[in-house]
């Protein structure tokens, strides 16, 4: 019954008390109506209109009548408002209980803060681990595989149910005895879905016999493509291109040293901006001269700098100035050229190197004619391109292993001369490109025809893999024929690695189950 109720800006405040005229012991049931004693109990509950809610409920401890129990008193519980012990209503427990179910402990503490009420994270992981264990029904095809709650160290055992594709249980460890005694506590499994490991198909056997085993897919192409991997390791030796002999150097020929440009082979420029007001310059400046007028005047008169005037009156004509004197120049670094063009003949194309080099045998000049000079050699004279380095052998597993339509241009010739240079990778390949048709189309049936094949070529590697498919067979064969496989089963595996970074030091077994 409800007394009254008090708001304030944040905060609803509901006094009631409880009506019933006596209550069950918890212990032995029995009813009684002696009141022992009165608190109050305050209780918080959904929020309403944005503002917390809390219920001070004024409720009755009793006497229990019946003399053997262990009780002497209890406290009265509402049906859908109180349990023991709670500081919440059952409607608002509930929710949280959800709401930690869906977003964990950070996140739903977060959420619970936007929804005008507050929770701790530790609390609501702590409404998750106090929630009983559901209880699914056996399924009819069951995914088996393992997890690693601390990789390289501590395993465990996830089982979905292939058919809804819902998480059904999690064991701890992988061994024989827990899987198989879980498939003797469930009968009613059918097909169980596994990897090629020998633990889970021994358990199989104990647990279930009657079922029909299934090797994922996924699992037997990645036992094809390491051995494929171990094939080319065997033949790296073949990756990498022949060496062909280089043909000779031929010496830089003396012309190198006449890289810079000269007036003879460009002639003076005949038009544009920087011809035209040069030549309007030359003029104006000889006319002043014919005058008499002195080099200082002629600056103040034109504008000009001095230098530009005196550059401008010891030209006899404006094309010296628009071409430049480069015959008859010499450079600092005239002496030392025939030891650049030596160095670079045999291999050294290094600026840095050739100047530290240069100043060992007395060069006194700086490094920028040096790089300048080389930078005007290589453009002359290109150096031979660098190698391409040989692919690697994961590279060409890759090649070998992927759909030819998913490779490049480049990638496709690079595996066509490796395959033309290697017979032995050749037909491994043949017999890869033939293995797609068994998965994709589910010719499991015709598995035999393709492992006659391969036993047939000399490639180890592939006769170590095609042992492991007949130890297997009856699995392998099903795998490639069922529509069922593990798949589901390796996306719940993903999906635990994402709660473990979720979860980070709190990923405790009972709380990941």
């Amino acid at each position: 019954m409800i007394d009254s109720i008090e708001t304030e800006h944040e905060l609803a405040v509901i006094r009631a008390r409880a009506q019933g005229l006596q209550a069950a012991c918890p212990s032995c049931g029995v009813l009684s109506s002696r009141v022992h004693s009165r608190y109050v109990r305050r209780l918080a509950d959904s929020p309403v209109g944005g503002r917390r809610v809390v219920i001070e409920l004024r409720v009755r401890r009793f006497r229990c009548r019946e003399h053997g129990c262990s009780r002497a008193t209890f406290a009265e519980q509402i049906d859908g408002l109180t349990f023991r012990y709670g500081r919440r209503s059952s409607g608002l427990q509930s929710v949280l209980r959800q709401i930690a179910l869906m977003l964990a402990g950070r996140a739903g503490a977060r959420l619970v803060e936007t929804l005008a009420s507050v929770v701790s994270r530790s609390t609501l992981l702590r409404l998750v681990r106090a929630l009983p264990d559901p209880k699914p029904a056996t399924p009819r095809v069951l995914g088996v595989d393992e997890f690693a709650p601390r990789k390289g160290h501590v395993y465990g055992t996830i089982l979905v149910d292939i058919e809804t594709r819902q998480p059904v249980d999690l064991l701890p460890g992988r061994s024989v005895r827990a899987v198989a005694q879980w498939l003797t506590d469930h009968p009613g499994v059918e097909v169980i879905c596994r990897d090629r490991s020998v633990a889970y198909a021994e358990a199989g056997r104990l647990g279930a016999p009657d079922a029909i085993h299934v090797a994922g897919r996924w699992h037997i192409w990645k036992n094809l493509a390491e051995a494929v991997e171990k094939t080319v390791i065997q033949h790296r030796a073949l990756l990498r291109e022949p060496p062909e002999e280089a043909p000779a150097r031929s010496s830089a020929p003396s012309g190198i040293a006449e890289l810079a440009p000269s007036a003879s082979s460009t002639g003076p420029r005949q038009a544009g901006r920087l011809s035209d007001r040069i030549r309007r310059q030359h003029a104006a400046v000889q006319d002043l001269l014919a005058q008499g007028t002195a080099l200082r005047g002629i600056a103040r008169e034109l504008g000009l700098a001095r230098n530009t005037v005196r550059r401008l009156a010891h030209a006899s004509s404006p094309d010296e100035l628009l071409v430049g004197q480069w015959t008859g120049r010499t450079s600092i670094l005239d002496p030392h050229k025939p030891y650049l063009h030596q160095r670079w003949n045999e291999g050294c194309t290094n600026a840095a190197q050739l100047f530290a080099e240069l100043r060992e045998r007395g060069y006194q000049g700086g490094s920028t004619i040096v790089r300048q000079y080389i930078r005007a050699v290589r453009e002359a004279f290109p150096h031979d391109d660098v190698p391409r380095k040989p692919p690697s052998v994961r590279d060409v597993a890759s090649w070998i292993t992927r759909h030819p339509d998913s490779l490049d241009t480049d990638q496709t010739e690079q595996l066509k001369v490796i395959l033309a240079r290697c017979p032995a990778l050749d037909r491994t390949a043949e017999h890869v490109r033939a293995f797609p048709g068994l998965m994709n189309n589910r010719n499991g049936r015709q598995l035999h025809l393709w492992v006659a094949k391969v036993q047939a070529d000399d490639l180890p590697a592939l006769h170590t893999f095609t042992a492991g498919l007949t130890q297997d067979l009856d699995a392998v064969v099903a795998g490639l024929t069922m529509r069922y496989s593990s798949g589901p089963v390796e996306g719940h595996n993903n999906k635990i690695k994402m709660l473990k970074r979720q979860m980070f030091g709190r990923a405790n077994f009972d709380l990941l189950r």
